[in-house]
């Protein structure tokens, strides 16, 4: 019997999973040693970090407003009628716009899953397009990264788009796009038509205006998070990082810490913050930067010149660089964890250019976690290991784990544990830790040096040992022969 069909005849089993998964999404996980203790400052992204967009609901109205303007720039009237599907989209698939694919590849380029539309191809078929199962991930011209949580509605939408065109009897399917009659339109084109439609209702539509509009529909608030930001106060300085302009940052903080029934005396939001920055330009920031400017409050309008002056309570400033945020602060590149969802423009970044210490907040973990304690006990019985993996895989959504494919790493598990120190599904499981705690990674040894090959080496060598010992004594016991014989005769 299934392990989760006994824990539904059993109460105690069924506590016992509940337990163990409540357990499981409150933990930190660590790819490496970090000691609390040490860290003098806390950065924080805020759109799906600070503010948890809630799903689908949030990609579901990106995803028509998107649509809505690729129609009202010439796209078929038909695209209307697509509705947001959450089950299919994952993180970190790779766009393919030169044949118009969606891969899942691991962090060398081997391919792991390719769809076109919806269409999931064999091997034989995938092979024909990509020799060996394999891209020139480099290849920036031609593969998209589709990496954020903000990616969810355009991934959607490119299927539902190939799909279309693909079946649509007004179109004649070619093999980098389609054709019209005698009008071409190559996957590369209807890619960019995609991203720009997309970066135009992030910065000049609607999104931002219906979000705010309906933020009980769109936001997420835990009364959790004040709680956090004030025993955080408490022990290091902490700071607001965002690619938002201020009167949406605004908006959205005062909304995340508006309790009037939680505990008094209430505090505004930017008493939890030592600096706080909007129109941050991430992943800009991390490098050059922009300049640092002060925004004025009241009005929402930037200050004309340059803020050269020292950090100051309350102000609210625009732009800057990670630099001038070590500068402010007082702190160098390992004093601070900064906290984010995005691994390029948070957490790589971060990483590489400035030694920060790094949390990557992977809302997607929970539902992964999930899976994993209620699915894997299931057909332990079963001998057909590729049929469980398969019926495990289509448990997390169509394209399967957002961290692995069958027993293989994806690109985006590689991103994880090389740039994110720690990792969870929120990082209000940080309350659930002293601020003296180590975080400690599992040591990683290369081949050579590891348990199991230094174990098998010691048994060669102690093998080795036995059979010179034997060949020493048997040598032994030969002499001793001979001497005996020669005495006897």
């Amino acid at each position: 019997m299934a392990y989760h069909c006994f824990a539904q005849c059993n109460p105690s089993i069924s506590h016992h999973l509940r337990q163990n998964q409540l357990f499981l999404k409150c933990l930190v996980f660590v790819n490496r040693s970090l000691a609390m203790e040490k860290i003098k400052c806390f950065g924080f992204d805020m759109d799906y970090t600070l503010a948890v967009y809630k799903s689908p609901e949030y990609e579901s109205l990106g995803f028509e407003l998107t649509v809505a303007r690729l129609v009202s720039i010439g796209y078929p009237q038909e695209l209307s009628s697509f509705v947001y599907d959450p089950t299919f989209p994952t993180r970190g698939l790779v766009f393919d716009t030169t044949y118009g694919n969606l891969l899942k590849v691991d962090t060398y380029g081997n391919i792991l899953v390719c769809a076109h539309g919806f269409n999931f191809m064999r091997g034989p078929d995938i092979r024909e397009m990509y020799p060996n199962k394999f891209i020139q991930r480099g290849d920036m011209d031609r593969f998209y990264i589709l990496n954020t949580l903000f990616n969810l509605p355009e991934t959607y939408l490119f299927a539902c788009l190939v799909d279309f065109f693909s079946n649509c009897s007004r179109y004649k399917s070619c093999e980098k796009g389609f054709k019209d009659g005698d009008l071409f339109m190559s996957y590369k084109s209807m890619f960019q038509d995609v991203r720009d439609t997309v970066d135009w209702v992030h910065i000049k539509g609607s999104l931002k205006e219906k979000t705010v509009e309906n933020l009980e529909k769109y936001v997420v608030r835990d009364a959790k998070l004040p709680l956090l930001l004030s025993r955080m106060n408490e022990v290091a300085k902490v700071f607001l990082a965002t690619n938002s302009d201020y009167k949406y940052t605004q908006k959205i903080m005062t909304y995340l810490f508006d309790f009037p029934h939680g505990p008094k005396p209430h505090r505004p939001w930017q008493s939890y913050f030592d600096l706080i920055l909007v129109d941050a330009r991430k992943p800009l920031f991390f490098g050059e930067g922009t300049v640092l400017r002060q925004v004025d409050t009241v009005t929402g309008r930037l200050k004309i010149g340059t803020y050269t002056g020292p950090l100051h309570h309350g102000i609210v400033y625009s732009g800057g660089s990670s630099d001038i945020v070590c500068d402010l602060l007082g702190a160098k590149g390992k004093d601070i964890v900064y906290i984010g969802d995005h691994i390029f423009g948070d957490i790589l970044k971060s990483k590489k250019r400035q030694g920060w210490r790094t949390f990557l907040v992977i809302p997607e973990l929970a539902q992964e976690l999930h899976v994993w304690t209620d699915k894997s006990g299931e057909g332990s019985h079963d001998l057909d290991k590729a049929k469980i993996t398969h019926d495990m895989d289509m448990c997390y959504g169509m394209m399967g784990s957002l961290f692995r494919s069958g027993s293989r790493q994806t690109l985006f598990a590689s991103q994880v544990m090389r740039y994110a120190d720690l990792y969870a599904s929120s990082f209000i499981n940080l309350l659930y830790y002293p601020f003296s705690y180590l975080f400690r990674a599992a040591h990683v040894l290369v081949g050579h040096l590891s348990p199991t090959a230094m174990t098998r080496t010691t048994m060669k060598r102690r093998r080795r040992r036995r059979r010179r010992s034997r060949l020493e004594k048997g040598r032994c016991d030969f002499k001793w022969c001979m001497l005996r014989e020669e005495k006897m005769g």
